[in-house]
């Protein structure tokens, strides 16, 4: 075990897609940072969940819980929240117009819904897409290739393929996202003229690796596989998140800018932080130390043998073709 850093930033985000909150201390479990996003906007033509991959506006709202979320907040107990809109006007998830002050406002029929119990299973699943909607989600062009999911784990990715969201969960894929102020630092030195902001990227922590990560510009990625020890909890980092088109989106004090989309395709092949999960239920606070764990074998090691990497890739071409031809689209 050793040092690699500490933690500089939680966020929780009650409304998936929409602003989050900064907090100094939350609980951790096995769904993740306590009351994250337990609200959603439905779209009501496609019956699905959806997110600003589609509607970028929601990224342009703010939320917060109108009072501490309980204990139980979570899967089937979603806490009121206050939605703030660009205008500077609020509405409360209690005001029966909600659903119309977000339909107005996204110009599209939509409901706010709460996440759903975890046996609800048919309200995780959700719409599928096209060929074209997957490029529009990652932000390419329609002739450029989709990004190399090969990393997933198959279980995940047959998971994917049935939900919209993973089951008890709004989030798009693990419960924690991680990234290090070197990562983000990295990147803007990469992308002249673009704000490589924290809040584009929507973590669950943000760590401060500079004194402790060596000569590694992107020190999560190498975290993969082992466990992070908080003083109270610990997260395992699994795998790099593969980012979609909603960091280049607009933000409140954040400009639209789709250089940013650009530059991690080519720099990081897609990807920036690391997905991760909690293994020890308990608490994180700003400031706390992390010490790490290396394991003997990563997932990405796991994977990374020729055998079983020949198979893997040849999962995932019939696993691209069939996305292409209508798997459902996983929003955020």
């Amino acid at each position: 075990m050793h040092a690699v850093g500490r933690i500089s930033g939680i966020w929780r985000y009650p409304v998936k897609s929409m602003g989050g909150q900064r907090v100094s201390t939350a609980g951790v479990g096995k769904l993740g940072l306590h009351a994250d996003r337990t609200w959603a906007v439905r779209d009501l033509e496609k019956n699905a969940t959806t997110s600003a991959k589609r509607l970028a506006g929601l990224l342009l709202c703010t939320a917060r819980y109108a009072l501490p979320p309980p204990p139980e907040a979570g899967p089937g107990h979603a806490p009121e929240v206050l939605i703030g809109f660009p205008d500077g006007s609020e509405i409360s998830s209690s005001d029966p117009e909600v659903h119309a002050a977000l339909s107005s406002y996204l110009d599209r029929d939509v409901e706010l819904r709460p996440l759903p119990p975890i046996e609800d299973r048919d309200q995780y699943r959700g719409q599928m897409a096209s060929a074209a909607d997957l490029h529009n989600y990652f932000g390419l062009d329609a002739g450029e290739p989709l990004p190399d999911l090969s990393m997933f784990p198959v279980k995940k990715l047959a998971e994917l393929s049935r939900y919209i969201t993973p089951v008890g969960s709004y989030v798009d894929a693990y419960p924690v996202h991680v990234i290090t102020e070197q990562t983000l630092r990295t990147m803007t030195g990469l992308t002249p003229g673009s704000d490589f902001d924290v809040r584009r990227f929507r973590p669950t922590i943000l760590v401060d690796a500079a004194s402790t990560s060596g000569t590694s510009d992107h020190p999560e990625t190498d975290w993969c596989g082992g466990t992070l020890h908080a003083p109270l909890a610990a997260l395992k980092p699994l795998l790099p998140t593969v980012r979609c088109v909603m960091p280049s989106h607009a933000q409140p004090e954040l400009r639209r800018d789709r250089q940013i989309t650009r530059s991690i395709a080519a720099h990081t092949n897609h990807c920036l932080g690391v997905y991760g999960t909690v293994i020890r239920s308990g608490e994180l606070r700003e400031g706390d130390p992390l010490d790490f764990v290396p394991s003997d074998r990563s997932i990405l090691a796991a994977t990374a043998g020729a055998g079983a990497m020949r198979v893997k890739r040849l999962l995932m071409k019939a696993g691209t073709t069939a996305i292409t031809r209508g798997l459902k689209l996983q929003q955020n």
